[in-house]
């Protein structure tokens, strides 16, 4: 078996993971179209690479207003590797106790709202706070993790606790400890990770659950959609529509700030 005949496999291990949560996923969707059908929004919130599953909800083609992405740039900003922005400071920076409080304080959260946090390991302070605030807000949290990742990690957590201690439900990526998922005869480390690949298929299992609920409910979503399906002028509509509902579903985020 070569190295890429065995990562395949273990996708398609992923897969059955994954496969295995259908009800999970059902109820998760379930809470995140009601959060969308009662004219709020679904918080999205990843660091590191866990932004990439941010980013497959929303926006993007196949995509569907309803969501609202948080991304921090000093925790997922990559690009430079070493020296200013670099991935030792986005790493130090998403172990930081309190900036999770931060983030949140701009937005004026409801009981209506929901979200999904996502972390592989479940472990570092960012995330993990983010689900623990918005569960004191009365805020359904759905966490994408890997089980066998996060029971092996330890957490920084100031008080040891884990992405799973402060989520409503738990959906697993299915990657293993570690993540990567290749031995290569020779090499002491393994190679190419799977929980990217495992989390994307969780979140386009969900949107597609969530895009059927919505649309049984007569409210079927504005999904940006390619030119090449419905042709440019349908494409530029779907577009200008999807965003534009984005930005009144968002604005409700700001309407109450610092009254409370």
């Amino acid at each position: 078996m070569s190295p890429s005949d065995d990562y395949l496999a273990r996708c398609g291990e992923l897969l059955d993971c994954i496969a295995a949560q259908r009800d999970e996923i059902g109820r998760a969707a379930d809470w995140f179209a009601e959060t969308i059908l009662a004219g709020r929004m679904v918080h999205l919130f990843g660091a590191g690479h866990s932004r990439i599953l941010v980013e497959e909800m929303w926006p993007r083609y196949g995509s569907f207003p309803g969501f609202n992405p948080i991304v921090e740039l000093s925790m997922t900003y990559h690009n430079s590797v070493i020296g200013a922005n670099g991935q030792r400071q986005a790493m130090f920076v998403e172990k930081t106790s309190g900036l999770a409080a931060q983030i949140l304080r701009n937005f004026d959260l409801s009981e209506q709202d929901s979200a999904l946090v996502v972390s592989t390991s479940g472990c570092n302070a960012v995330p993990v706070e983010m689900a623990e605030l918005f569960q004191q807000a009365g805020v359904k949290v759905v966490a994408i993790l890997s089980r066998q990742h996060s029971a092996a990690s330890q957490s920084n957590h100031p008080a040891g606790k884990k992405l799973s201690d402060f989520s409503d439900l738990v959906l697993d990526s299915g990657a293993p400890v570690g993540d990567s998922m290749v031995s290569v005869p020779g090499l002491s480390t393994p190679v190419a990770p799977g929980s990217t690949v495992g989390g994307c298929v969780l979140v386009n299992c969900l949107k597609a659950e969530i895009a059927a609920r919505l649309t049984a409910a007569g409210a079927p979503p504005k999904v940006l959609t390619a030119a090449a399906i419905v042709g440019p002028e349908e494409a530029d509509r779907l577009f200008q529509a999807a965003y534009d509902e984005h930005g009144r579903r968002l604005a409700k985020l700001y309407e109450r700030l610092g009254e409370m």
